[in-house]
C-alpha cells in the first residue's frame, strides 16, 4: 500500500490529526498538512510526512501541490479535505467580509485544491475525494448559518462533482460526522468574539447560551464520539472497489436524515428548534 498517496488537509487536530495518523499506520503514504508552520513542526514531529498549506490562498494550494507531486511520483490516491472552521452567528449579524471568509476555507479553496489533482487523477484513471462534511451540511441550526451555508454548498457540488466522474473510476463520498471530540467549539468561539456584535445584535441575550455552548469542554451533547469514528468511514471509502457517495457516522446524523425524509419542514423545524434549545442547556 505504500504506493497509495494521500493528502489530508487540516491536520493541526482533532479529526485531521486522527486521519493522518490512522491512514499512516495503517499502511498509506499520508501526507498531513495544515495551515500553521508550527503546526506542520508538531505533525513532522510525530513522524508524519507533512505541507504547510493554507487552503484560503490560491499560492500556497500551488507550492504544496508542487512539493507534495515532487514526492510522490507525480501520483496522488486520495485528497481528504478536512480543512474547515464554523463561523457561529445570527445570518442578519454575519458581515459580506464574515461571509466571505467561511466560504474562502470550506468551499472555494476546496474546490480549487480538488482541481488540481483531478488532471493528475484522470491521467492515472483512478482516485478517492473524500470531502469531511457535517450533519449541518442537511439540516439547519440556529446561530450556525455561515457554516450551514458552506457545508450545503459543498454537499452539493461534491454530489455535482461525483456525477461529473461517474465511469472514470474516481470516486468522491460525503462524510457526515456530527457531534465529533474536537477543538472545533474553541475555535468557533474565537471568532464569535472576533466577528460578531453580540452587545448590538438583537440576540444579545440568545447568544449568551451559544457562547456557554462554545466554552463547554468535553461533548457538549450526547452521542458525541472520538475522531476513530470517523476514521472508519474514511477508511471504507478508501478501499471499498464501490464507495459509498455518504457516510453517516454519529447517532444525531442518522437521525436527523431519517427524519428529513419522514417530516415535514415545518414539523422538522420545530423538532430541531428544540433540539438547538436542548444542546444549550
Amino acid at each position: 500500500m505504500t504506493d497509495k498517496n494521500v493528502l489530508i488537509t487540516g491536520c493541526s487536530s482533532g479529526i485531521g490529526l486522527h486521519l493522518a495518523q490512522s491512514l499512516h499506520e495503517q499502511g498509506y503514504r499520508v501526507f498531513a498538512s495544515a495551515r500553521k508552520h508550527s503546526d506542520v513542526e508538531k505533525l513532522t514531529q510525530l513522524g508524519l510526512r507533512c505541507l504547510q498549506l493554507d487552503i484560503a490562498d490560491s499560492e500556497s494550494i500551488q507550492a504544496a501541490m508542487k512539493s507534495l507531486l515532487s514526492e510522490c511520483d507525480g501520483k496522488l490516491y486520495a485528497l481528504i479535505n478536512n480543512a474547515g472552521f464554523g463561523q457561529p452567528g445570527a445570518v442578519e449579524d454575519l458581515t459580506r467580509d464574515v461571509l466571505q471568509q467561511q466560504f474562502e476555507t470550506n468551499l472555494f479553496g476546496l474546490v480549487e485544491l480538488t482541481n488540481k489533482f483531478l488532471p493528475i487523477m484522470h491521467q492515472q484513471r483512478y482516485g478517492r475525494i473524500i470531502q469531511i462534511s457535517s450533519v449541518l451540511g442537511f439540516v439547519a441550526m440556529p446561530f450556525r448559518g455561515a457554516y450551514i451555508a458552506s457545508k450545503y454548498a459543498l454537499e452539493g457540488i461534491s454530489d455535482t462533482l461525483r456525477l461529473e466522474l461517474k465511469g472514470t473510476n474516481i470516486y468522491v463520498s460525503l462524510i457526515e460526522p456530527g457531534p465529533i471530540t474536537s477543538h472545533f467549539r474553541q475555535n468557533s468561539l474565537e471568532l464569535f468574539n472576533k466577528n460578531i456584535d453580540s452587545k448590538n445584535s438583537r440576540f444579545h441575550n440568545s447568544y449568551q447560551t451559544t457562547i456557554a455552548r462554545l466554552k463547554t469542554e468535553g461533548p457538549a451533547v450526547p452521542f458525541t464520539l472520538e475522531p476513530e469514528a470517523v476514521a472508519k468511514k474514511v477508511l471504507h471509502a478508501l478501499q471499498s472497489s464501490n464507495p459509498k457517495p455518504r457516510y453517516y457516522v454519529t447517532f444525531p446524523t442518522y437521525l436527523f436524515a431519517y427524519l428529513k425524509r419522514l417530516l415535514s419542514s415545518n414539523m422538522l423545524d420545530k423538532l430541531l428548534s428544540k433540539s438547538s434549545k436542548a444542546e444549550s442547556k
